[in-house]
Order: C-alpha cells, then structure tokens, then sequence
C-alpha cells in the first residue's frame, strides 16, 4: 500500500523540524518526539533513529544531566555542522515552499 502524501510529507520535512528544535535549545529526545507529535502529529518511534543518524553524521551532540525523576537524561545540541545544515535547509525550505505556493495559487 503506497503511502500517503501526507506522510511523504512529513517524512521529508522531519529532520529539518528537529534541527529547528535544536537550534532554539537543546533538548532530549524525547521532549523533541513530543513536540513533533503534538505540531504535526508524527509518531514517537521516528525520533530516536533519526538521532542517532543526526549524531553519526555529525550533526549533533549529546551530553548528560541529571534527572529529578530517573536516571540521568541525554540532551542532544548541534554541533556547528548541525548548525549550518539547519540554516541551509531552512534556506532550501524557503525557496521550495515558495515555489509550490506559486505553483498552488496559480489560476488554471
């Protein structure tokens, strides 16, 4: 069954939305899950892979800080390879979704 667009969507613009996220604050992940759940609804499961792919392709960083409730929790940050892939995406993002708005609101 194919996917739908929506879905295709979603799993195109993914890694973008986290980097964002990290790029207001560091986080964990699964704060950033929650977040992603909560705006557009994508499934908690996607994140820790696509962490782990950010972290081997150098994008991120992790450390450790204590938790009130448990074991110790693991903060993601980007490096300045994160930083600057964020940026580029973003200015990618831009020019695309300005280019399918213009292409959506022309009259047929």
């Amino acid at each position: 069954m194919p996917e739908t667009i929506e879905i295709q969507l979603k799993k195109g613009v993914l890694t973008l939305c986290v980097l964002a996220l990290l790029h207001r604050s560091d986080s964990y992940a699964y704060e950033i899950a929650s977040q992603l759940a909560k705006d557009i609804d994508m499934g908690e499961g996607t994140i820790y892979p696509l962490m782990r792919r950010l972290q081997a392709d150098g994008l991120v960083d992790t450390y450790l800080v204590e938790s009130q409730s448990g074991p110790p929790r693991k903060y993601y940050r980007l490096t300045e390879a994160g930083r600057a892939s964020f940026i580029s995406q973003k200015s990618e993002w831009m020019v695309f979704t300005k280019a399918v708005d213009a292409i959506l609101g022309a009259k047929a």
